[in-house]
């Protein structure tokens, strides 16, 4: 297999050599990451000049990749996509492999909108983390983030997307448990790193199966490879692969750390939850694309993951009354139906990632947007304390609100665009399948429609319920102008890449695109349906929360509702069915190695000593003791003598 993919990789596998502006990739990796150096080595020494210094580097990383892509617009096709080689990486013998970078379509897309929401989101943090005292430590891990972030999408192996991916989980650990002087927030953190570390091992496995089955890990080896291989082996790929990206992006059975990530800062919910770390598992799966188009059974898992996670964030959103906790829930529903376009294969990958870029911008501004409203409200997150905040605070509520209708996929702002063709392209094949995943999508269209309005009129409309001690008020400049900029973004990026497919053809020469069928209903009644279960979902949630009024104290509810509060039992679950027996298993292990092992060699260790000191009594000096001694000698050897004769 090895010769195989070598020679196929020497007759044109491999993308040509990073020039010109491309060459200066490496800087889009080395300015965050020498910020996050500067400032965690600095010490307090750079406390005051630390944070502005972070921002400006993240900016600088911007624009590096705003050059980069400007010189890929000018070439065509194929020809867009470069390799950037760094240094050589890991020499064993026959296998070289270099650390080098791929400047392609994918991964252009990842680093624009990673430094472009990433920096907005420092910006926004000058203004939200302008009175905490370690403030230079939170911009340092903010650019290490977006150093590892980038790290993973610009490597053109397996083994450096791993040092990007473990560094994603190290920041994420740091940033969500930032404020560890809370019991409870530094248990969140450990509990992100333990799910994660879950998902890790399955992407550890996968790298190690891909090495072993092409003799390289490679993407362009393993995509010229994976033609060749047997159908197991690549299907025990993808699923491993798509283990690992359960973990990261919270997909199901790896979903439960999301919603308690909200431990950390405000501006970390928006990085994770809508640039960098969730998308990664999104980027996984659409990278490894040669491997899923091989492996139909492991393109089937990652629709039925997408299609379960969408219902299941969906659910648990409609019940949440913490509005960073709601919109955890709704990323994680948002992610499912990416998983599920990447799962659909060649006529779903380029819809995930726009969809992916779309979410980015209007859930970072919905993020920021409840941080802004957190800052107003004196921290407080329970909407049912909220209400009637539109009049306070006018433009947290605006840019808040397009970010609902880009969510809702109201036309003609951006989730639309492309949460409509993911809807539609699950309705294409044969069978029961576009029926079931199909119909999946549509209604968790509608349960969207619903929790997020729900969201929207609890906090901005309705009754105001505020405490006494609360005094509504707008966010200062840094904080309103990157939601500003959001808005616009997520009011119109989808108008201007959508309706022309410039942003899914401008993808189509990584990632493949093209049509499979038409979809089993028409694509106008699909949309009719669509916009009328959003229709409908929001006209629910304006009866329960606007026009009625909202109960301060949340009613006992539903099982389904007492259900989705509890995140649908999936800690229960986990805890009765990994950590309880984990322990047990734990103990046992323990007990075993103390009483078993160490009681063996301890008993062992006793005996001779026992034996020794019992033999050291013989050695008394007493000339009659011996005497005695060689007596019973002399008796014990006549005796034997006279015995054998």
């Amino acid at each position: 297999m090895h010769t195989v993919v070598t020679s196929l990789v020497a007759q044109g596998g491999s993308v040509a050599e990073a020039s010109g502006v491309t060459s200066l990739a490496w800087l889009l990796v080395a300015l965050p990451l020498l910020g996050a150096a500067v400032l965690l080595l600095g010490g307090r020494r750079a406390d005051r000049f630390g944070p502005l210094l972070a921002v400006g580097l993240s900016w600088a990383s911007f624009l590096v990749g705003l050059v980069i892509i400007v010189a890929m617009l000018g070439r065509s096709g194929a020809a867009r996509a470069e390799h950037l080689t760094l240094w050589s990486w890991i020499p064993a013998g026959g296998f070289q492999l270099p650390a080098g970078m791929l400047v392609d379509q994918l991964s252009m897309a990842f680093v624009m909108l990673v430094t472009f929401v990433g920096s907005l989101i420092h910006v926004y943090s000058l203004g939200y983390m302008s009175h905490d005292p370690d403030k230079r430590r939170f911009f340092a891990y903010l650019n290490f983030f977006v150093a590892a972030m980038l790290l993973l999408v610009l490597a053109d192996s397996y083994a450096l997307l791993f040092v990007g991916w473990e560094g994603v989980g190290l920041a994420s650990y740091l940033l969500i448990g930032f404020w560890n002087r809370n019991p409870a927030f530094a248990t969140a953190a450990n509990k992100a790193f333990v799910v994660n570390r879950i998902g890790d091992l399955g992407l550890t496995l996968g790298i190690a199966l891909i090495f072993a089955t092409f003799g390289r890990v490679d993407f362009a080896s393993v995509a010229a490879g994976a033609p060749h291989a047997s159908q197991g082996t690549l299907t025990a790929i993808g699923l491993l692969l798509l283990i690992g990206a359960c973990g990261k992006s919270a997909q199901f059975p790896l979903q439960s750390w999301l919603g308690d990530a909200m431990a950390g800062p405000t501006p970390v919910s928006a990085l994770i939850h809508a640039a960098t770390m969730v998308t990664a598992g999104v980027y996984l799966v659409v990278r490894s694309h040669p491997i899923f188009d091989a492996a139909p059974n492991a393109r089937l898992g990652v629709v039925v993951v997408g299609a379960i996670t969408l219902l299941f964030g969906a659910v648990v959103g409609c019940a949440k009354d913490d509005i960073k906790k709601a919109l955890a829930a709704s990323t994680m529903s948002q992610i499912g139906y990416m998983m599920l376009a990447a799962g659909l294969g060649p006529i779903g990958y380029a819809f995930a990632i726009f969809h992916l870029v779309n979410h980015g911008f209007y859930k970072a501004g919905m993020f920021l947007g409840a941080g802004s409203v957190m800052h107003g409200m004196d921290d407080q997150v329970n909407m049912r304390r909220f209400g009637n905040l539109s009049g306070a605070m006018k433009v947290t509520w605006v840019t808040f609100g397009v970010g609902w209708l880009a969510i809702l996929g109201v036309p003609p702002f951006s989730g639309f665009w492309s949460k409509d063709k993911i809807i539609e392209a699950a309705f294409i094949g044969d069978g029961w399948r576009p029926w079931v995943f199909g119909l999946a999508a549509l209604i968790g269209a509608g349960i969207t429609a619903f929790y997020m309005s729900r969201l929207f009129f609890m906090t901005f409309h309705g009754t105001k319920r505020w405490t006494d001690d609360v005094h509504p008020h707008e966010s200062p400049l840094t904080m309103t102008v990157p939601m500003v900029v959001l808005a616009v973004g997520s009011a119109f990026l989808g108008l201007i890449l959508g309706p022309t497919g410039g942003f899914t053809h401008w993808l189509e020469p990584v990632v493949g695109g093209g049509t499979e069928g038409d979809p089993v209903i028409a694509v106008p009644i699909l949309m009719v349906l669509t916009l009328l279960l959003v229709a409908a979902g929001v006209a629910y949630a304006w009866l329960l929360y606007w026009r009625d009024s909202v109960p301060e104290v949340a009613p006992q509810g539903s099982l389904v509702t007492q259900a989705a509060r509890q995140d649908l039992y999936q800690d229960a679950i986990n805890e009765g069915l990994f950590m309880r027996p984990g322990i047990h298993l734990t103990r046992s292990l323990v007990f075993a190695d103390s009483k078993g092992v160490d009681g063996a060699f301890g008993g062992l260790a006793a005996l001779v000593g026992g034996l020794s000191a019992r033999a050291r009594r013989l050695q008394n000096g007493y000339v009659r003791s011996y005497a005695l001694t060689m007596l019973l000698g002399v008796v014990a050897i006549l005796g034997a003598v006279w015995v054998i004769s």
